[in-house]
């Protein structure tokens, strides 16, 4: 194993979902141990094949072809010649050397009442208690659930915790991510298709909300979906009824509808982009998830949460100093729960003993929503002006640690942390990329 693949390995782990490194001749390097959970298949039994059936359209093959990253629902092998639906977002990572990897993001479309667990919905103050009985109240009612909030607030734990209270908790719990859902794709993958019904449909296939019936669909970022796709999904949310693409008979689910959205949906109906009898279909039982800053009271348990997650990922304990847990309580956290995880998974990577310090802790500016920094591997940034003394991969990197530059105000020490090198091959790159 080279070292640029063990380092790869190590990165890995530092994701709670499951993840996929593969490589340019398109052979999986590396998967995670969430992974392997999910799978429920040993990692040398996936390692170095091939990232996917050959038969068929190859979506790493056409990122390694455009680098352009992509997202969507896709059907993967789950062993024993079983299936699974996947949400999927694939983007290009750089290895410290420069080399090209695609990095796979994977998440459950499905999960099993008995499967569902909450890895994160944690609080104790009056306003997190507060919240947490409203979404055990409207656990306990039939009525369409509405959650609002910022981006990394917890939005998907809180639908599984009113799907894990629910009368339907022993259904599935059936996640939809509806900035995936273009013009094309909303019909099909919601209400599914028959075979032949369009160009690439080799055979018949479930919809969502066929998958969620006697359980929960959980409808993320509804106000992403689509003006010309909003009356179909308000007919089938108030019939139960809807027809795949492509097939002439009429079929019916039960599925309870939990949505979430960062936007207001009000001013979006006043805007003419989303439609009001959809919007008060929906917000029935609309419940306001509180950013972290109104509920800072938390956040010595949100790091003991985590500190010890990743513990149990890397083997060895860290704790954080007190100097450390003022600096987190001063922070405003505008990316919320998820900024904060993200900024304590960087503290532990930096963190030189078994305690995080004061000076182990840096702040980001905005983190993207699924392009999260994470010690030895970061996401490809977009193609700068060409160079004719560089090459495209040089030019990717140089473009990346840049970004870094920026980031941490050129500070070398930070820098070559997170990119997991020695300052002195970091000045190597630097002479070498003509960077200062």
């Amino acid at each position: 194993m080279s070292q640029s693949v063990f380092k790869l390995e190590s990165f890995l782990e530092t994701h709670e979902q499951p993840f996929v490194v593969i490589s340019a001749d398109l052979q999986v390097v590396a998967v995670n141990r969430a992974w392997e959970a999910t799978f429920g298949i040993d990692r040398v039994h996936r390692v170095g094949k091939p990232c996917c059936d050959q038969q068929g359209a190859c979506r790493h093959k056409h990122l390694f072809q455009t680098l352009e990253p992509y997202a969507g629902i896709f059907e993967v092998e789950a062993g024993n010649d079983t299936k699974k639906l996947l949400n999927v977002r694939g983007y290009p990572l750089l290895d410290a050397d420069g080399r090209l990897y695609l990095g796979e993001l994977q998440s459950l479309l499905q999960k099993s009442g008995e499967n569902v667990q909450q890895t994160g919905l944690v609080g104790g103050c009056e306003i997190f208690m507060r919240l947490k009985a409203q979404l055990q109240q409207a656990a306990s009612t039939s009525a369409p659930v509405l959650l609002l909030g910022e981006t990394g607030t917890g939005k998907e734990l809180a639908a599984e915790f009113v799907h894990r209270h629910s009368p339907q908790a022993r259904g599935e719990f059936v996640i939809a991510d509806c900035t995936v859902f273009g013009e094309d794709l909303f019909e099909s993958e919601l209400f599914g298709h028959e075979k032949g019904a369009f160009t690439g449909a080799a055979s018949s296939k479930k919809g969502l909300f066929e998958l969620a019936d006697h359980g929960t669909l959980f409808l993320d970022e509804i106000g992403e979906l689509p003006l010309s796709q909003q009356a179909k999904l308000l007919r089938a949310i108030e019939s139960g009824q809807f027809r795949r693409v492509g097939g002439t008979s009429t079929l019916k689910a039960s599925v309870r509808v939990v949505c979430a959205t960062h936007r207001s949906l009000a001013e979006m109906v006043r805007q003419g982009r989303f439609r009001e009898d959809l919007f008060y279909r929906l917000s029935v039982f609309p419940i306001q998830i509180p950013p972290l800053r109104e509920r800072k009271q938390d956040i010595p348990l949100l790091v003991d949460h985590f500190l010890q997650q990743f513990g149990l990922i890397r083997g060895r304990h860290v704790a954080m100093s007190r100097e450390g847990l003022i600096k987190l309580i001063q922070h405003t956290w505008p990316g919320n729960i998820r900024e904060l995880k993200n900024c304590l998974q960087l503290a532990v990577s930096l963190c030189g003993g078994d305690t995080i310090q004061e000076n182990d802790i840096h702040f980001m500016r905005r983190i993207e929503e699924d392009m999260q920094p994470i010690t030895n591997f970061s996401p490809v940034p977009p193609l700068p002006q060409a160079s004719a003394s560089l090459s495209a991969v040089e030019q990717y990197e140089a473009n990346f640690i840049m970004s870094l530059i920026k980031k941490y105000q050129g500070n070398r020490k930070l820098i070559a942390a997170e990119m997991n090198i020695s300052e002195r091959t970091l000045y190597r790159k630097l002479n070498r990329l003509n960077l200062n």
